[in-house]
């Protein structure tokens, strides 16, 4: 199955932000093609010294995430 996770949300809600990321994760693990599209605030997410401050409420940091999406090759659009 395919998937493809927007966000839309960016540092001024970094549980939302980090969400998306944890989804793709989620969809890759269990096998599926994924891809990430950020829109709006959410651009901001992929620039390193934003992201390295984001960690949403009881999910793992921002950038755990972002290097598991570049390592399993899930595109991120934005």
């Amino acid at each position: 199955m395919k998937f493809h996770v927007t966000g839309t949300s960016g540092s001024e809600n970094p549980t939302k932000a980090t969400l998306v990321f944890l989804h793709a994760k989620g969809s890759r693990e269990a096998g599926h093609e994924v891809s990430i599209s950020l829109l709006g605030d959410a651009v901001v997410m992929v620039n390193p010294t934003i992201a390295k401050n984001i960690q949403g409420v009881g999910l793992p940091p921002l950038t755990e995430l972002i290097n598991f999406a570049k390592e399993n090759g899930i595109p991120v659009y934005g």
